[in-house]
């Protein structure tokens, strides 16, 4: 059996076309951009891609079984064109998913953050507990050799991550739509992607519709500290069994006495007059506020805690989520932040921990916050950040009628700078590498928010920095 990957270098694409090739299937893959950790990860495993869209390279080793479409590839793009020409079977990746991954036992994990991350450590919980989930999270993690498996006739339960984002570019219901949940873990909603979105209304709607195909025998666990999540699980609509976390005394599961530091946290978590201690290697109250809501999810549905806890404690979390990359004179840090509301509580984690520090970020949003109605968010956004360092953005697709164009750098830095005093732009990466060189000293920390690749900005800053330590 033969698949295709249209887009392979995408966090998601690549960890289906690994699970594709670990199910013995024939993977190929094209995409216009290869950078760190994705490319890495395609190598090591073996799966054969190349750059550019060539439909010869494609059809190659025969007619593909499957081809995968990634929202990188538009109407324009040769492959996707030839395989609608020929009425060759082609799928989204959610639709893939839908179909090779989700089980009977469908927990989905949604929210604008924290949900890669709870996807990630609720996957290595269930393995502990030898249930042997199949699984999909769009991101690289630490502890896990693989970020997707598919199903087995021997499992019945999956954990995803449910985006909100479109399917595709013909399909604009949300990725989460299509997994089918029977338990949702609902970390967090904030009006975000405002390109697909364009009201907080309609972005809410999208959740309000997910709680809602909620069977009633299932179950929903939700954080209640923000008070959309409140609203949302508060509907006549929902009629699911529903439990609650938070930092507050309400919730059915409250996590509390949070003590942070360089190589972990530690805190508490309370239910029912039980106290459990709760230690792991990974960063930030948003950390403690995901392990929170994955315990309290994993112990519903009958983990014996000890367990959860004995995962909790292996779990290094997942690449660019506060990974520290370089550490010497100056720390550095990689993060995928693309929003300012993300960017604020990764700062904050940061200046928490390095409270004397100078902080530097280099920022770039995605597409749906460089819209002119995300422009209101940067206020203060940055706060905790010494200096920001904006980069070239990555080109984005246009649409040729869009009443409001994706702003420019300049734009960024200009609307940043009307609440922080030290915003830069900096148009070419080996300037931004050499400012960063020449600006900081020991005990600095460098952090870069974003989801895109920074076009290999960080292996070079890395690089250039001697004598580099081990990661």
């Amino acid at each position: 059996m033969r698949i295709h990957f249209i887009g392979i270098c995408g966090v998601a694409m690549s960890a289906l076309a690994t699970a594709f090739h670990n199910d013995s299937w024939d993977v190929t893959g094209s995409d216009v951009g290869f950078f760190p950790p994705i490319s890495d990860y395609l190598k090591n495993n073996k799966i054969k891609f190349y750059p550019g869209w060539h439909v010869d390279k494609m059809m190659a080793g025969g007619t593909p079984n499957i081809i995968v479409v990634g929202n990188v590839a538009g109407s324009t793009n040769p492959e996707f064109a030839f395989a609608q020409e020929n009425n060759l079977h082609y799928l989204s990746y959610p639709e893939l998913i839908a179909e090779y991954i989700v089980q009977k036992n469908s927990i989905v994990c949604a929210g604008t953050y924290g949900k890669t991350s709870s996807t990630a450590l609720l996957t290595q919980i269930l393995q502990k507990a030898n249930m042997d989930p199949s699984y999909m999270f769009g991101g690289l993690s630490i502890n896990l050799k693989h970020s997707a498996k598919l199903k087995t006739d021997k499992n019945t339960w999956s954990v995803l991550e449910g985006d909100e984002y479109k399917t595709a570019r013909w399909d604009n219901r949300p990725k989460f739509a299509l997994y089918s949940p029977t338990h949702l873990l609902l970390t967090s909603a904030s009006w975000d992607h405002a390109d697909i979105y364009p009201t907080e209304e309609s972005y809410f709607q999208a959740f309000r519709d997910l709680i809602t195909a909620i069977p009633d025998d299932g179950l929903i666990v939700a954080c209640t500290d923000a008070k959309q999540i409140k609203e949302l699980i508060n509907t006549k609509e929902n009629k699911t069994r529903t439990i609650t976390y938070s930092k507050n005394e309400s919730a059915d599961y409250r996590y509390y006495d949070l003590k942070q530091a360089q190589d972990g946290i530690s805190f508490k978590i309370r239910n029912n007059d039980k106290e459990y201690a709760v230690q792991a290697p990974v960063l930030g109250e948003h950390m403690a506020e995901n392990i929170c809501g994955s315990f309290a999810l994993a112990k519903e549905i009958g983990v014996d805690p000890n367990i959860i806890l004995s995962a909790i404690a292996e779990f290094k979390g997942v690449k660019r989520r506060l990974e520290k990359r370089y550490t010497n004179d100056i720390t550095i840090y990689d993060d995928l932040a693309h929003s300012p509301t993300k960017a604020t509580a990764t700062l904050s984690t940061l200046r928490t921990i390095y409270p004397n520090s100078k902080i530097v970020a280099v920022f770039e949003p995605n597409t749906g916050n460089r819209k002119s109605q995300s422009a209101p968010g940067y206020a203060n956004a940055f706060k905790n950040a010494d200096e920001v360092i904006i980069p070239t953005l990555t080109k984005v697709k246009v649409n040729k009628d869009d009443i409001d164009p994706p702003f420019d750098a300049d734009a960024l830095q200009n609307i940043i700078s009307q609440t922080h005093p030290n915003a830069l732009f900096i148009p070419e990466d080996k300037d931004l590498i050499e400012h960063i060189k020449k600006t900081t000293s020991k005990g600095d920390v460098v952090v870069f928010l974003g989801s895109h690749g920074f076009r290999g900005m960080i292996d070079s800053l890395i690089t250039s920095l001697h004598p580099p330590l081990p990661r």
